[in-house]
C-alpha cells in the first residue's frame, strides 16, 4: 500500500482560482488543477492507494466550512484532515466535531495562520487534540510563497514535542524546509514524524540518508505536496534510493497506515 500523507485539494470552484494564485505567489508550477478528480487520476497513474488531503483555514471564519468539506470528501481513497484556526472562538467544539466525524487529524500552518508554533496560546489546542487522539501535522520551515519570519522552525518544534510527550506530531517537509541542518540538530531522534513532501528532491542525498538512518525510518512518511509535486515522480524518487524492501515499504505506506490506524 502506498499512502501520500500530504496533498492539497479544493472544491472545484475554489480550485480554479486558488491554484493559479498560489502558483504565481510561490513561482512554482502546479502539476494538477487542485480538484479531487485530478488527484484521483494522479493516484491511479502513480499507484497511490490513499491520499491525505490537508486543508488550511487561513481565516477564523473559514474553519467550519473547511471542516464540513473535509468530512464530505472522505472515501476509500481519500483521507481528509481538518483545520483549526487559532483565533476561531469555537476551536474546541470544532475539534470535537472532527473527532465525531471520523477525521483523524488536523493541519496547522503557522505562517499562514500567523502564530509561532511554540507560543503558549496554542498549547490548549494541542492538549485537546492530543486528548482526542488526533494527529497534528505542521507546515515546517520555509514557505517559499511567504516572507520571513518563519513560524515553525526545528528549534521551536522541539519545544512543543518536549512539552507534549506522546503527542502524534508530524513535521512536514522533512522536518523543516531548508532548515535541514537544524532538523538534524533539534529534531532527529525525537518522537516526531517527518513527511517527505516537496523536500527530498532539493536535499543532498547523503543528508536524506543520514536523517532517515538517525531518526529512524519508521518515523518517515511518504508525501508529495500535490499539486506542487507529481505523485509518480515522487514515488520513483523514493525507490531510486534503493533502501531495500523493508524500509521502502515502511516509508511509502506502512508507517502512515500504522499512524492513521487503518
Amino acid at each position: 500500500m502506498i499512502i501520500d500523507f500530504h496533498v492539497h485539494c479544493f472544491n472545484d470552484e475554489l480550485a480554479a482560482k486558488a491554484v493559479p494564485q498560489l502558483a504565481k505567489c510561490a513561482n512554482i508550477p502546479a502539476r494538477l488543477d487542485g480538484t479531487i478528480l485530478s488527484l484521483k487520476e494522479s493516484m491511479k497513474k502513480a499507484g497511490v492507494d490513499k491520499s491525505v488531503v490537508l486543508s488550511i483555514a487561513t481565516k477564523p471564519s473559514q474553519t467550519e466550512k473547511i471542516n464540513n468539506w473535509t468530512a464530505l470528501i472522505q472515501d476509500d481513497s481519500i483521507i481528509g484532515f481538518g483545520s483549526i484556526h487559532p483565533e476561531n472562538e469555537n476551536w474546541k467544539e470544532e475539534l470535537l466535531r472532527l473527532k465525531e466525524n471520523g477525521i483523524k487529524g488536523i493541519k496547522l500552518h503557522p505562517d499562514y495562520q500567523k502564530f509561532f508554533v511554540d507560543d503558549k496560546k496554542m498549547y490548549p489546542i494541542y492538549e485537546v487534540a492530543i486528548e482526542l487522539g488526533l494527529i497534528i501535522i505542521f507546515h515546517a520551515g520555509v514557505d517559499i510563497g511567504l516572507p520571513e519570519p518563519y513560524h515553525a522552525t526545528p528549534e521551536r518544534l522541539r519545544r512543543v514535542i518536549d512539552d507534549f510527550p506522546g503527542g502524534k506530531f508530524v513535521a512536514a517537509h522533512m522536518g523543516g524546509f531548508s532548515y535541514w541542518d537544524e532538523v538534524e540538530k533539534y529534531l532527529v531522534g525525537t518522537e516526531i514524524y517527518f513527511d517527505t513532501s516537496y523536500s527530498v528532491r532539493f536535499m543532498n542525498e547523503q543528508q536524506v540518508r543520514r536523517i532517515i538512518n538517525n531518526h529512524g525510518y519508521k518515523k518517515i512518511l511518504f508525501a508529495t505536496d500535490s499539486p506542487w509535486g507529481d505523485q509518480s515522480e515522487e514515488v520513483q524518487k523514493i525507490r531510486e534510493f534503493s533502501f531495500g524492501y523493508e524500509i521502502e515499504s515502511a516509508i511509502l505506506g506502512l508507517n502512515a497506515r500504522e499512524l492513521l490506524g487503518i
